[in-house]
């Protein structure tokens, strides 16, 4: 696709420009924070330029949405509709530039407009009410939504809709709500309409979805970072939408084929019927990109922007908490320092570097290039819902994903480390590494343990950095087994979804284009479904308000059906589609029907010859089931069967293999211990012991297989001291 580029700048504005309204072939007209509305025409004597023909002043505070009425008799040039912060809904007659009609009766900012083709003017609004307004007076008044309209669309065929605060679309008919879209995670920001196909909605979930009038979603476009605050679609096929992110992306057949960054927030963004795009920025612009060589802006003017750019995010740069623009220049280094030792951070290009003044030698000695630490640029972030003093992006390298670590100061260190790697299945032998880590990322260095803490491994007071662990004594507190017996279950959260779906889409072409397995294959709908599933399995935040449908569960059931050896990234994605709680309640709804994909698939990933990725998926997809109770019943009845059978595959284990095994194993052991299942516990030792006893274990996965055994013998010594207590109670 031919890229687009910076065509023509509309400036103008004094503030943020808030709504565009493209008004035929007539002009554009544009609103803004500073309460008015602009219309630019094409210059006669250049057409690919605009210029500005007429402001309208009237609001008293800024001005939002905008429609466009067709010249007619009534208002020969056409005429304008605006809403604003004021609550008011103004009809412009564009020839005279003055407000024909004064639409009052919103309590709250006006956030949508629409015309009817009658040439009713329905309006929505922060009050929750949708109206509709005839020759200035309101003939209809509703409430729509519980919480704030954000946005109405009236399409040509009749169908009316809103989008509101409470993350639901909603169909209209008069006064009647029809239907209710739901499937984002946040506020519908914008609707609009996709010929031929159905709707388009912009969220603050950062998503746009497509919907067909009777409310499925067919598609969802995930790529911005941040909130989408409009969106729009082209006859073409292509769609447009803007974001609190900066950023204008192209979109074609789901997937971004463009994104072009601007220099501020991006509130709307529409497409001319040439398929030019014209956005409104925060900066006071707004701009037109177009693929028209013919109507490309000058290279000088190409530069110039590139350069704002470039100068807006140098702007919003900062080197140890200090902006980078207020820092001086290296012409500061000529000046010499006033005592040895001193140190001056100076700006050289895009970074901020530290040097130290020697005054032996009289200059300046270089020490290096500063950067953000987590107390600049990492505290108070919110991680999985909570609120934390800092939050730590860790590489642990070898290809694995980036894990967050979140911490508060008032945390013990140890106890965070600990529970941190037990979350992340890490070698415990990192515990150290992971408390100095926190120490000094967080500026504790000088952090005293709590004198009551006990080592879980050696019961003595916990290590202080720089020193040697001091070992309890007399008078020290009862020791404290934190680990035995084993409490809850762990999983294995983190996925690599990018390459999840890497591979399913290169097994997927493999298939298709395969005549004999061709009808295993997802079609293009189905494909275009697995990104919006993976965006709802990433927001582990949104788990309490997100939801997955059948027609998800059906997608994974038909791709659990593949060969054995494209088996391994499907269960990848069944480990994480369980951790969501419609996942798990889908899948046991499945396996009730009769159709056990579970055994099924489990079954597929051990028999021989056993592919090592398929074994090592299936153990941690199996390991995943223990976080959901409602298939704790499946894990109990199968137990028997999923540890003969793993037992039997032992010699195709690798190390990571090793460990999700005895994870499993210790997941298995604390259900026993809960359900009272004497019967499996057994079963559970026996193999727990035999890694114990497994010299060429790593330390890892004896940790937890010591603890599965410790907790059932734990639970043993209770179960025989109640029972020889009974037996004293017999006469």
């Amino acid at each position: 696709m031919v890229e687009y580029r910076l065509g023509v700048q509309l400036h103008g504005h004094a503030d943020d420009v808030r709504g565009i309204c493209v008004c035929g072939d007539t002009g554009i007209a544009t609103s803004s924070r500073d309460g008015t509305v602009k219309f630019w025409t094409r210059n006669p004597e250049k057409e690919s330029e605009y210029v500005l023909s007429k402001t309208l002043a009237g609001h008293s505070s800024f001005v939002g949405p905008l429609a466009w009425i067709p010249p007619s008799d009534r208002f020969s040039e056409g005429g304008i509709v605006s809403g604003g912060m004021d609550t008011f809904v103004f009809l412009w007659d564009l020839h005279k530039g003055e407000v024909v009609e004064r639409m009052k009766g919103h309590d709250s900012q006006v956030t949508g407009l629409a015309v009817d083709t009658n040439g009713d003017i329905i309006s929505s609004s922060m009050d929750c009410t949708v109206r509709r307004w005839r020759n200035g007076n309101a003939v209809e008044v509703w409430e729509a939504h519980k919480v704030a309209v954000q946005t109405v669309l009236k399409l040509p065929t009749g169908e009316l809709f809103t989008g509101s605060s409470d993350s639901t679309i909603k169909l209209w008919k008069g006064r009647t709500c029809i239907q209710t879209f739901s499937g984002h995670a946040d506020t519908v920001r914008c609707l609009a309409a996709m010929p031929g196909l159905g709707i388009l909605s912009a969220s603050h979930d950062s998503t746009i979805k497509l919907w067909v009038l009777t409310g499925q979603p067919l598609l969802e476009m995930i790529g911005h970072s941040s909130l989408v605050y409009s969106v729009d679609a082209h006859s073409s096929g292509l769609i447009a939408s803007g974001s609190e992110d900066r950023s204008l992306k192209i979109w074609k057949d789901g997937v971004c084929v463009q994104s072009i960054e601007h220099p501020g927030c991006i509130w709307d963004a529409k497409f001319l019927e040439n398929g030019d795009i014209v956005t409104a920025c925060s900066d006071g612009t707004a701009r037109i990109w177009t693929t028209d060589t013919n109507r490309f802006c000058s290279d000088e003017e190409l530069a110039a922007y590139t350069d704002l750019i470039s100068q807006y995010m140098l702007s919003r740069k900062t080197v140890g908490g200090l902006k980078l623009t207020d820092l001086p220049g290296v012409e500061a280094l000529q000046v010499p320092g006033n005592s040895n030792g001193q140190t001056l951070i100076v700006r050289e290009g895009d970074n901020g570097v530290a040097y130290s003044w020697n005054s032996a030698e009289f200059k300046w000695d270089k020490i290096g290039e500063v950067v953000d630490g987590p107390g600049d640029a990492a505290q108070g972030q919110v991680y999985d819902g909570v609120q934390y003093d800092f939050v730590f992006n860790v590489d642990i390298g070898d290809g694995e994903p980036i894990r967050k670590l979140p911490y508060n100061r008032s945390d013990d260190p140890y106890a965070v480390a600990d529970k941190w790697l037990l979350k992340e299945n890490l070698p415990l032998t990192y515990r150290q590494q992971v408390v100095e880590f926190i120490l000094q990322n967080s500026g504790q260095n000088n952090f005293v343990p709590d004198p009551s803490f006990r080592d879980p491994y050696t019961g003595g007071n916990a290590y202080v950095p720089g020193g040697q662990p001091s070992s309890s004594n007399g008078n020290a507190p009862k020791q404290i087994f934190k680990h035995i017996p084993k409490s809850g279950m762990l999983s294995f959260e983190t996925a690599q979804f990018d390459g999840i779906l890497k591979k399913v889409t290169e097994f997927n072409t493999a298939l298709s284009s395969d005549s004999e397995q061709k009808q295993l294959s997802l079609s293009e709908t189905e494909m275009s479904r697995l990104p919006a599933i993976v965006k709802v399995l990433k927001e582990t935040s949104f788990y309490h308000t997100s939801k997955l449908a059948d027609v998800d569960m059906a997608l994974l059931v038909k791709i659990l059906s593949w060969p054995a050896k494209m088996m391994f990234p499907v269960i990848d994605f069944l480990r994480m589609f369980v951790l969501h709680p419609d996942g798990a309640a889908l899948l046991l709804k499945t396996i009730e029907t009769g159709n056990d994909v579970l055994m099924e698939t489990f079954r597929k990933a051990v028999a021989p010859p056993v592919q090592p990725a398929n074994l090592l998926t299936i153990l941690k997809a199996v390991t995943n089931l223990f976080y959901s109770s409602c298939l704790h019943q499946w894990l109990r009845i199968h137990c028997a069967e999923i540890i003969d059978s793993l037992t039997n595959c032992k010699s195709s284990f690798s190390k990571n293999a090793h460990l999700a095994y005895a994870t499993l194993l210790l997941n298995y052991s604390v259900l026993s211990i809960e359900a009272k299942d004497e019967q499996s516990q057994t079963q559970i030792l026996s193999a727990a012991l035999e890694i114990a006893e497994d010299d060429a274990q790593d330390f890892d996965s004896k940790y937890r297989a010591l603890v599965a055994i410790g907790s059932l013998v734990s639970f043993f010594n209770i179960l025989l001291l109640h029972r020889f207590m009974l037996c004293d109670l017999i006469p």
